[in-house]
């Protein structure tokens, strides 16, 4: 496979009301949004199934919008990295998958983001881990925002069960650069201002340069842009999928 289709730029969502004139143009119905979407990413984060399930005909339907080979990386339910905090995860992971386990093909990893109050237990990580192994061919990807999930105990469980460590990019989150799988994950939330401020190309360009040697490597690179505000994210991915097609251009010339 060649480097460039290892890797997969996009941003945390497409259904921003605050794009249109920036990116959706005035005759684009909400409705169309992810269509348009598609003609410029091929990969997108689901945010909304954090906060509320979508129906599978909801999925269905998006799918159905799509170009083949677009993949979605749909956020775990609050309900059970936040509410429940990873315990008892059978019933959550039924829910989540009754939805959507049929789209399996379509899907990249499935991100578990949990809370900044979310310490690192054993007892309650590998119980969900093993729960979330029973769901043959799905990869997850899980976003931590205590520091402890780093120690090496938490990051050998992951190797052990599959998990990818996501890549955290934010001033006020813990960053830990540590490999756990074949898929690398990346979030950028903004450099400086969370959520509304754009990446220097210098930052840009050092990734640019990590994903095409890690896509050498044989690795799975997926890099999703939470800057939403004034259509960050937007720029940001574009940017950075420049950066990585010079980067693999001087490689092969």
């Amino acid at each position: 496979m060649k480097v460039e289709q290892n890797i997969h730029i996009g941003t945390s969502g497409w259904s921003y009301k605050h794009w249109k004139g920036i990116f959706y143009p005035a005759d684009v119905k909400p409705a169309e949004y992810l269509t348009f979407y598609a003609r410029h990413f091929p990969v997108s984060e689901i945010n909304n199934s954090f906060y509320k399930l979508p129906t599978s005909e909801t999925v269905a339907k998006w799918v159905g919008s799509v170009p083949d080979g677009f993949l979605f990386c749909p956020k775990m339910s609050r309900y059970l990295s936040h509410l429940k905090k990873l315990h008892d995860p059978q019933e959550p992971l039924e829910r989540f998958f009754g939805v959507f386990g049929e789209f399996k093909k379509h899907l990249g990893p499935v991100l578990v983001q949990l809370p900044a109050t979310s310490r690192f237990n054993a007892d309650v990580a590998v119980p969900f881990y093993e729960e979330a192994n029973l769901y043959r061919g799905v990869r997850f990807a899980l976003e931590v925002r205590h520091p402890s999930w780093f120690s090496e105990e938490s990051v050998g469980l992951m190797r052990k069960h599959g998990f990818t460590l996501v890549f955290t990019h934010a001033e006020n989150f813990p960053y830990h650069e540590e490999v756990t799988t074949q898929d690398i994950y990346l979030r950028f939330h903004g450099p400086t201002s969370l959520y509304s401020s754009p990446y220097p190309d210098d930052i840009l360009d050092d990734y640019a340069e990590k994903f095409t040697a890690w896509a050498d490597a044989g690795h799975h690179i997926w890099a999703f842009f939470n800057n939403d505000a004034g259509g960050h994210a937007l720029a940001n991915a574009r940017r950075l999928q420049e950066l990585v097609d010079m980067k693999i251009q001087e490689a092969v010339s």
